[in-house]
């Protein structure tokens, strides 16, 4: 074998620098535009909804009314013993005072009838300028503060759809740092711990930091030029994805690394083994992902089809970035980075037969069958759970904080019908004015009704409901409302408004979490046939993730009823859980059996199963906490929506780690026997002599160009074995005894022999 020209060398080098300094470079580029993101977000429940909903409907017809698709800022003044006329003049002042917000003129002062309160009802022009919007609501509250302070004892609040729009914006700006901070924090943390290193955890966090930055900033760029929908939501949970996921894919890599350093002289032949080992499962796990978070692009809702394609780029971006930048500056380190355990060349590898996760696996092998009917009536006992189930979660409930438009709507309520914050339209013929009118004062459940905007074809009315917005009650009025203006002949009416849209929402969930869930569950299991090439395992991979999933979701109904006290669920909340729990749950299970398929391969089904358990028991553990960890980060939003997907994945993640995984996948496996890869039979593919660890002779140079060693550093000889490679890479460094990455000369085997008499002895141990 020829030694390699200098100048190949130099170029392996630059290679290695060149990728770590391009992912540097677009890191500093799109940072700022990911600091934009906050600015593209649409946090008004109305622009999720689908075109065909009535309540969209609605709002174009509003359009042509004089200024019919104006967002009502309530202005609310009270005071318990009863409104002054010093009071009643403080409000009329207020209302000439805050004309300059309103996109019409502001109808007059309206009074409580128990003459202890007021409102002022603001009509607050649309805009797509969420920062502005956001501060004229704060000056309103201002404005109103100083009017009411000027007589002691009178209290005001600004509430409405603009002031629970505007709550909801600040929640989103003043929590989006402190995400980012506690979700990296977090990572490094248990980065740390896993690897016990100083140097080491701050390549796969810088490579994730960089992931983040750059799918942030790609979306913002589709959000403001492509019509991508992004909310808080969905840029919440892109961050903890694009961490949790992006930290997983690094433990994993990494994981088979340091194992493959072991073996291998060059850290690049070592990275090289562990892309081939470990890629294709990232890959299958990634892309199980990315297609199931693309499945609610056939949903109704705006929101799920925004989601959908946010938290897809984030995946993408997450493992291409821990595909390259991460395999290359780990390559560019070496093995230093793993001080004070440097993994050495011929090190013995640490038995994994006296692992407690090996442990664990005997322990399920002796009696398998108990175990996972064990294992699945526990599981069945947390679905219960979901018989406590909350109602649908209000708007005004959506906060965890006492917010100021909460505040308001629970000072009007005192004195108004509890609809009066959130007024309900009804958008008409004209010439059916009159009759509508009738219609809607006459529905149960309608507290007033009055016309507020007409032209020659068009009417409108406002209407109060006498229960409060999205409750139940209010949502049955919202429908015999429908029912009623609809059965008028030539009326062509529209029912509207905050509980309206609300209502459509939820229906609309509904009918998206009962089309999206089976299309899921179709396509992930069609993904696992084709990875394992089997029947039998898929079907019963998703039969446990799908438990799994239900177990979740009864042991969080149970913590948000009786721990966190929660009034209800985000309609959208089953859907959510369930696309990131079977896609992320079926990770660590792609993840566990594709190693168990390449162990039944060397030592048959059993042993297999065993030593693919404990192999993969640590670095899956240490993916799964996390991942855990990094969406128990949405517990820190003060949104109940966010604390609820926040623990409902957490915890499912960590259900599918320690309990699935662990136990009920392995004690399945055992129990159904080699018939779990059926039709193909991985033991017939097992070799008939001993395994070596070292590469099998088949590797192209095509595969070492991958890593940036160029071809005309090598030159092929006849019958190249694995250790001839190592010794062709060692010879690529320059003969250097301590090697650019760090090696020692004890790393580096004098001949090809002691390589293969290494290998040797660790096939016999093993």
């Amino acid at each position: 074998m020829g030694l390699p020209r200098p100048s190949a060398t130099l170029r392996t080098r630059r290679f290695r620098w060149a990728v770590v300094l391009v992912w540097l470079l677009i890191g500093v580029a799109v940072s700022p535009l990911a600091l934009m993101l906050t600015d593209a977000e649409t946090n008004d429940a109305a622009a999720f909804l689908p075109e065909g909903a009535e309540s969209t409907r609605l709002l174009e017809a509003q359009r042509q009314l004089p200024g019919g698709d104006a967002v009502p800022a309530v202005v609310v003044l009270a005071r318990d013993g009863g409104l002054t006329k010093a009071d009643l003049d403080v409000a009329t002042t207020l209302r000439t005072d805050l004309a300059g917000f309103a996109a019409t003129t502001i109808p007059g002062v309206i009074p409580a009838p128990d003459h202890r309160a007021v409102i002022i009802t603001v009509p607050m022009p649309q805009t797509t300028d969420a920062d502005r919007f956001t501060a004229d609501v704060a000056r309103m509250r201002t404005i109103a503060k100083q009017a009411a302070a000027v007589e002691p004892g009178l209290d005001s609040a600004v509430t409405g759809p603009a002031g629970l729009v505007s709550d909801t914006y600040d929640v989103f700006v003043k929590i989006e740092g402190a995400l980012l901070l506690v979700t990296a924090s977090i990572v490094a943390v248990i980065l740390l711990a896993v690897y016990r290193s100083p140097f080491l955890w701050v390549v796969p966090l810088l490579s994730v930091g960089i992931a983040d930055q750059t799918a942030a900033g790609l979306i913002y760029l589709l959000a403001e030029h492509a019509g991508l929908t992004v909310n808080g939501q969905s840029a919440g949970m892109l961050r903890v994805l694009v961490f949790g996921a992006g930290t997983d894919y690094a433990l994993l890599l990494i994981s088979r690394y340091r194992e493959e350093l072991t073996r291998h002289a060059e850290p690049a032949t070592a990275m090289l083994v562990a892309l081939r080992r470990a890629g294709p499962a990232i890959l299958a796990s990634a892309g199980t992902v990315i297609i199931g978070m693309l499945c609610l692009l056939l949903g109704e809702l705006n929101s799920h089809r925004g989601l959908g394609p946010v938290c897809a780029i984030g995946i993408a971006v997450a493992l291409v970035t821990m595909l390259t930048l991460l395999p290359a500056a780990m390559v560019v380190g070496g093995r230093r980075l793993f001080w004070p355990f440097v993994p050495r060349l011929g090190q013995a590898e640490r038995s994994v037969e006296a692992g407690a996760w090996a442990r664990a696996g005997a322990v399920i092998g002796r009696r398998p069958r108990t175990v996972w009917v064990t294992t699945v009536a526990v599981l069945g006992a947390l679905v219960i759970g979901m018989l406590v189930l909350p109602g649908v979660l209000r708007q005004d409930q959506a906060f965890r904080d006492n917010v100021e438009s909460v505040q308001g709507q629970r000072l009007a309520e005192r004195s108004f019908p509890p609809g009066v914050t959130a007024p309900t339209f009804v958008v008409a013929n004209s010439a059916r004015a009159d009759a509508v009118a009738e219609a809607v004062r006459a529905t149960p459940g309608v507290a007033a009704a009055a016309e507020s905007g007409r032209t020659s074809e068009l009417v409108q009315f406002l209407v109060v409901l006498d229960a409060p917005p999205d409750s139940p009650e209010s949502f049955r009025t919202v429908e015999k409302l429908r029912t009623t203006v609809h059965a008028l002949p030539g009326a062509d009416a529209l029912v509207g408004g905050n509980t309206a849209v609300n209502l459509d929402v939820r229906d609309a969930a509904v009918r998206d979490r009962e089309l999206i869930i089976p299309v899921v569950l179709v396509v992930v299991l069609l993904i696992l046939g084709l990875l394992l090439r089997s029947v039998v395992a898929p079907l019963l991979l998703m039969g446990t993730v799908v438990l799994s999933f239900f177990a979740a979701l009864g042991a969080s109904a149970l913590v948000y009823r009786y721990v966190f006290d929660f009034p209800g669920i985000d309609p959208a909340l089953p859907l959510i859980g369930f696309i990131f729990l079977v896609a992320l749950g079926v990770d660590y299970n792609i993840f566990l059996m594709t190693r168990v398929k390449e162990e039944t391969e060397r030592t048959g089904h059993a042993a297999g199963v065993r030593r693919g358990l404990a192999v993969t028991g640590g670095v899956i553990t240490s993916a799964g906490v996390v991942l855990a960890a990094t969406f128990a980060v949405l517990l820190i939003f003060p949104l109940v929506q966010l604390a609820e997907v926040g623990f409902l994945v957490a915890f499912g993640v960590l259900l599918d780690t320690l309990v699935v995984r662990s136990v009920l996948v392995p004690a399945l496996a055992l129990d159904v026997g080699p018939v779990v890869w059926w039709p193909s039979h991985p033991e017939r593919a097992r070799p008939p002599g001993p395994v070596t660890g070292q590469l099998t002779g088949h590797e192209t140079l095509a595969d070492f160009g991958a890593l940036g060693v160029p071809l005309s550093a090598m030159e092929p000889a006849a019958g190249m074995t694995g250790a001839g490679v190592a010794g062709a890479d060692e010879a690529a460094t320059g003969g250097d005894p301590t090697g650019e990455n760090g090696r020692t000369a004890q790393d580096t085997p004098a001949t090809d022999d002691e390589v293969g008499v290494t290998a040797s002895r660790r096939a016999t141990n093993r």
